[in-house]
């Protein structure tokens, strides 16, 4: 099986967005042969509990599989946590900035800081489009193939009436507190179930999500649902305070 083929297309009682390469649970988004797409990702199977937040880590970092350039562990720092900024993505296809929703979603934004400053997403690649049914460009994965993660896990956060406009950052998973290094732009409104942590907005590079999105992707998943037709190549991803 061709290696990016890394997507589920389940029942609708299945997962339906995922961070190694799958999506939210029960969400009723039509993927190919009338099943759900899953943005989840693909080695990891069932979902994990919760891990029971404490004063020294409320948000459940702990370790996991696969370990892909592993930087470490995080070990949370509520007040680096507060600290508001914003994530520049420069791209082969133009540069894509959004806002960290670090007052909503304090443990994600926190983990994707540290990826970033430890260049985790430097020369990877976005490696799933999908155009019909869900709209998002999923990245993250320096595997390329769906199915990496960063080494560790870390709870869901900021679910409680979660939409996803277009706009929306949000963490991919396989199931609930399956975090990991996999987000998704959504490009274009989308409904799903409130499973995976919206972190960010973007405030800017909208027209290049556009682009990459009216290009297409070539279907290897099903129909609308594939590798994008324009690379979408991650240089670099600039933390800006303030």
């Amino acid at each position: 099986m061709n290696r990016r083929h890394w997507f589920s297309f389940a029942a609708a009682a299945a997962l339906v967005l995922g961070t190694t390469g799958a999506a939210t649970a029960a969400s009723g988004v039509g993927g190919s042969g009338g099943g759900t797409q899953s943005l989840a990702p693909a080695h990891q199977a069932a979902a994990h509990h919760a891990v029971a937040a404490t004063a020294a880590d409320p948000c459940g970092y702990t370790a996991a599989v696969p370990a892909d350039r592993f930087k470490g562990i995080p070990v949370f720092d509520a007040a680096k946590a507060a600290k508001p900024y914003s994530a520049q993505l420069r791209t082969s296809q133009g540069v894509i900035t959004f806002q960290a929703l670090t007052s909503a979603a304090p443990c994600t934004t926190y983990s994707f800081r540290f990826l970033a400053e430890h260049d985790y997403y430097n020369r990877t690649h976005c490696h799933r489009l999908t155009t019909k049914g869900i709209y998002v460009l999923q990245c993250g994965d320096p595997t390329g193939t769906g199915s990496g993660g960063p080494g560790y896990s870390f709870n869901d956060e900021n679910l409680t009436g979660a939409t996803y406009p277009a706009g929306t950052v949000a963490m991919a998973n396989a199931g609930p507190n399956t975090n990991g290094s996999q987000f998704f732009f959504v490009w274009k409104d989308t409904k799903l179930s409130p499973a995976y942590t919206p972190f960010g907005k973007v405030t800017g590079g909208m027209d290049v999500l556009l682009k990459i999105a009216a290009a297409g992707e070539d279907d290897q998943n099903g129909p609308g649902d594939g590798f994008p037709t324009l690379p979408v190549d991650i240089h670099d991803i600039r933390i800006l305070h303030g």
